[in-house]
């Protein structure tokens, strides 16, 4: 085979269908829309509509429920912890927090800090500064010689309604 003989398979390439270029082409005149009516037109896409009928998305139940007050945070199991420490991507010699989780590639996301997770093999003395740590993972922690501090912290919005009511309150008392 040389390249002057190379060619696309039989059906590879199909040239797009012009439709609406006179009735010797097949789909001329009305181009495969039918006769009349909304759908008929240009520019109209109308997604989801059943002419009237309840459409499907409005007839299925609602499930569950979306808490816009719940906290974000970037779960981070111990035993991938103990991997990058392995592959010396952290330092065990520093505190451990959300931003060399970050920068090892641990921690994800996490709008309010970080979840120390007690999942996996854990071994090495390190010092954790995270937002919260579950019951196993502080024991895991502390059997290895290491020590867990939870810090608050405060969200933006709870910053603001804080401010708030420390202004009302002093205009009171003055």
């Amino acid at each position: 085979m040389k390249l002057n003989e190379l060619k696309d398979n039989k059906g590879a390439r199909q040239d797009r269908v012009r439709v609406g270029r006179g009735i010797g082409s097949g789909l001329g005149k009305t181009a495969g829309r039918g006769q009349k009516g909304q759908k008929s037109r240009e520019g109209v896409a109308v997604k989801g509509f059943e002419g009237g009928q309840m459409p499907l998305h409005m007839r299925l139940p609602k499930r569950g429920f979306n808490n816009p007050f719940a906290k974000d945070f970037a779960e981070v199991n111990l035993g991938a912890v103990q991997k990058a420490i392995d592959a010396k991507k952290l330092d065990a010699k520093k505190d451990v927090d959300h931003a060399a989780l970050k920068a090892a590639g641990l921690a994800r996301g996490g709008k309010d800090g970080v979840r120390l997770l007690g999942k996996g093999d854990f071994s090495a003395k390190l010092k954790f500064v995270v937002a919260g740590a579950s019951k196993g993972a502080k024991e895991a922690v502390e059997k290895a010689g290491g020590s867990v501090e939870v810090v608050e912290r405060v969200s933006a919005a709870e910053k603001a309604a804080a401010k708030k009511g420390k202004g009302a309150s002093a205009k009171k008392a003055g």
